[in-house]
């Protein structure tokens, strides 16, 4: 079903109950004057006959008036048989010499005795065209008019509602833009509206409600993470200290190397919950010129273990320097994560390509033969496959830092075997 905006859906219902209202006044008016016009020549007939008629009994010379002429008006005999009393009224149209085609004529017929007892048959007729074209000029001006009043009312209550509405086009825009921890303009301009008012408060307070909630539980999240830190290290401390006790048998080295990756794994959870809050709470505000095409050639020189440790194929290319006004700190974060987890997810002697361009960067690599699902792959814990050593967090981090940014974006693409992650500044 097409979804119209509450503007269009009000104009809608209006013009269909207008066009309805407004035709069925149009034709009850056209018909009330077309009555009129014509009972007004009716009337201009009847008088007409009483007077031809007294014309008759004075000048005998009339009964032989047998074809309209001058006067336009007709007298023939009858029998008694075909004799009426009653007028009768009616449109027939004439040939006029002058306009060389037929015309409409109102035409009266009657019946009368003549003063020599005789039955007759008069018949008058006048021409409508005038009143006709009366006729067509009041239709054409009902239609003018029944055009301009439709128009008028759209346009009037369209320009209404559209000034109405701001402030709630204006709520609606607050709402779109707003994202947790991120300060919006709270400030309410002064509505004249009371309904709006009291709708924009309401609004305001309810994200009051939910900043504080989640300021509460982002701090926290950072509190234990950061709590939980210290008696992890030293817990894995002591069990590399336990491993290198020649005492245990290999059955022990492996369970203690278990219990190992599992606390370095909860370990590297716990930084990357530690960063997420960090980053929410904009504990990284320091911005400077970050010269990002720079950046990924030194961490992919500090990297280099890793990628020779499952033979990369790293390809950078900078088509142009990628650079911006950008905090150092998460510039560092965010191009570390996309670097390693081109190399993490790639398969042995795969490829990485490393794109600059002047507004994008993009890390190209292969993998999976299948593409990863493109909506869910930014979302918190979510990890496609079984690596277990992932904690679901690193894209997570990546959208939250680019969502700091207005304009900057991140998108995942898959094509010809090749898994592409965008990052973009100033995006349309």
């Amino acid at each position: 079903m097409m979804k119209v905006s509450l503007k269009y859906y009000t104009i809608k219902y209006l013009i269909t109950i207008l066009l309805l209202i407004i035709a069925v006044w149009a034709a009850l008016f056209y018909a009330y004057i077309l009555d009129e016009v014509y009972d007004n020549v009716d009337d201009g007939l009847k008088n007409r006959k009483i007077q031809i008629i007294k014309a008759v009994y004075l000048d005998e010379h009339l009964l032989k008036n047998n074809e309209f002429g001058f006067n336009e008006f007709k007298i023939n005999p009858i029998s008694a048989a075909e004799h009426q009393e009653k007028n009768k009224l009616f449109n027939k149209m004439y040939y006029m010499e002058y306009d060389d085609e037929e015309q409409p004529y109102r035409v009266l017929e009657t019946d009368f005795i003549d003063q020599f007892g005789k039955y007759q048959k008069l018949t008058i007729r006048t021409s409508t065209v005038e009143e006709d074209e009366l006729v067509y000029d009041l239709t054409t001006a009902l239609i003018v008019l029944y055009l301009l009043l439709v128009i008028s009312i759209i346009g009037i209550n369209g320009f209404l509602l559209h000034k109405a509405m701001k402030p709630f086009y204006r709520i609606l825009d607050k709402l779109r833009k707003y994202q947790f921890g991120i300060s919006s303009d709270k400030e309410s301009p002064n509505y004249s509206i009371k309904e709006f008012e009291e709708l924009d408060r309401e609004i305001n307070e309810m994200i009051d409600r939910n900043e504080l909630a989640f300021n509460q539980q982002k701090q926290f999240i950072e509190n234990a993470s950061h709590e939980l830190q210290t008696p992890l290290a030293i817990a894995i401390n002591k069990i590399d200290l336990a491993i290198q006790n020649d005492q245990f048998d290999e059955k022990d080295m492996n369970f203690f190397t278990d219990i190992k990756n599992d606390m370095g794994r909860m370990a590297s959870l716990n930084k990357s919950l530690l960063m997420l809050s960090k980053i929410e709470n904009n504990q990284f505000s320091t911005l400077s010129h970050v010269n990002f095409t720079a950046m990924i050639k030194d961490l992919v020189s500090s990297y280099e273990d890793f990628i020779e440790y499952k033979e990369i194929k790293v390809n950078l290319l900078d088509k142009e320097i990628f650079e911006t006004i950008f905090s150092p700190d998460l510039a560092n974060i965010l191009l570390s994560n996309l670097l390693k987890n081109a190399v993490r997810y790639n398969h042995q002697n795969g490829i990485l390509n490393i794109i600059t361009e002047k507004d994008r960067m993009i890390f190209q690599n292969t993998g999976s033969m299948n593409p990863l699902d493109g909506k869910k792959i930014f979302n918190r814990f979510y990890k496609q496959g079984t690596d277990s050593s992932s904690t679901g967090l690193g894209l997570s981090i990546i959208k939250t830092i680019i969502k700091q940014y207005p304009g900057w974006d991140i998108v995942y693409d898959f094509e010809d075997g090749m898994h592409s992650f965008i990052l973009s500044k100033n995006k349309s």
